[in-house]
């Protein structure tokens, strides 16, 4: 096994932090005070930039690179803002990734090449007010009429809802219980009878969008369906990248509060020297990097397997678990050592501590993740609900 990036990975590694650091802080740091998304000028240059799609197939305007790319481009730009990388997170390990697998020509030639571009975003909407970890329980339904899908109900926890452009939206596709009469379709943002709610306001992800979305008789061309009743096991392969996604921004968090606190404590000082030099920071400096370290490792491992499709569900759910964790634990860390200056908001750290607590709930809870790898560890499900 090979534990060094390639040549051509630090390159690509070395362009992207160099245009990240000189060219993204401002804008984030606007983003983080008004609450409002990256626009689409900042969308376009993404594009212009080969960021949109790094993992697509250059047949829909991708750069054909690998999982491991994605990752690394995602990184970097997430370091200044999650915000601001979230339409890279949404096109490299979002929605896009389930249809550049399982749509159709007519699906992928529409959507894939704008999502690139920066021209379109796509969001997934899978919960509701009644079916969060319990995804299963879904009551949003599609009925087919027609040649359409008539789509009625309400979704909740749609990252991108009021924003994007488009959506897969999660729904019961057929009378059968459980995941089996689930499936998705791809609804666009002005189809009548399709509407949002107020924006939501969060701890944290400060312009990352938002709200309830109502579906009222909306009327969708029987072609955007994604997958038909009965793919939800399919939805979900692809929803296993997506939390290598997750994984990249929960990482992407801890590993520039950890670059800032260390940066602080060889400068700042107290009775006398600088604060690395105390014992008691050194032994915490120490375990944050570690900790780093292995949920870098765990991301690593679960992309690369994934070249040949989509990574399996336990490699995802560790990396995933074990970075939202690390997360939170070493930007708290870092607060702590910088003691009243990290609560300040004329500091990063908070910041970072409120959008690392996001990155565990968000895509599946960590608990859920726990459980998801004692399933793949025994080789079966559990039923909660008995």
């Amino acid at each position: 096994m090979n534990f060094t990036l390639s040549e051509e990975q630090k390159a690509l590694q070395n362009s992207v932090r160099k245009f990240a650091q000189t060219e993204l802080p401002e804008i984030a740091k606007q983003i983080e005070e008004t609450g409002r998304p990256p626009n689409i000028e900042i969308r376009k240059r993404f594009g212009e930039l080969g960021y949109l799609g790094v993992n697509l197939s250059a047949d829909y305007g991708g750069s054909g690179g690998t999982h491991l790319d994605a990752v690394i481009v995602l990184e970097e730009l997430a370091k200044i803002s999650i915000a601001v990388a979230f339409p890279v997170f949404e096109s490299c390990f979002g929605p896009s990734l389930a249809i550049a697998h399982f749509g159709s020509e007519t699906l992928k030639n529409w959507l894939l090449p704008s999502i690139c571009s920066g021209d379109l975003i796509l969001a997934v909407s899978m919960s509701e007010p009644n079916a969060g970890s319990a995804l299963t329980d879904l009551s949003t339904k599609g009925v087919v009429e027609d040649n359409h899908v008539i789509l009625n109900g309400t979704k909740r926890w749609c990252s991108g809802a009021g924003h994007a452009e488009a959506y897969v939206v999660y729904c019961r596709m057929s009378d059968e219980q459980g995941a089996k009469g689930i499936g998705a379709i791809v609804v666009e943002k002005d189809t009548p009878g399709f509407s949002f709610g107020k924006q939501e306001h969060h701890m944290g992800f400060k312009g990352v969008a938002s709200a309830d979305m109502y579906f009222d008789n909306v009327r969708i061309p029987i072609e955007n369906i994604l997958v038909p009743a009965g793919g939800f096991s399919k939805l979900m392969e692809a929803f296993d990248l997506e939390r290598c996604g997750n994984t990249t921004m929960s990482l992407a968090v801890a590993q520039s509060a950890f670059d800032f606190v260390l940066s602080y404590t060889q400068e700042r000082k107290q009775f006398g020297k600088p604060l690395v030099d105390f014992q008691a920071v050194q032994i915490q400096i120490a375990e944050m990097k570690m900790k780093l370290d292995a949920a870098r490792l765990l991301l690593y491992r679960a992309v690369v397997n994934a070249e040949s499709g989509l990574p399996s569900i336990a490699d995802s759910s560790i990396a995933k678990c074990f970075a939202n964790e690390i997360a939170r634990e070493v930007t708290g860390k870092a607060m702590q050592l910088m003691g009243g200056y990290g609560y300040s908001t004329e500091f990063p750290l908070e910041q970072k501590m409120r959008d690392a607590w996001g990155w565990g709930i968000a895509g599946g809870a960590i608990d859920i993740q726990k459980i998801n790898i004692t399933s793949a560890i025994v080789g079966r499900r559990f039923n909660q609900r008995s």
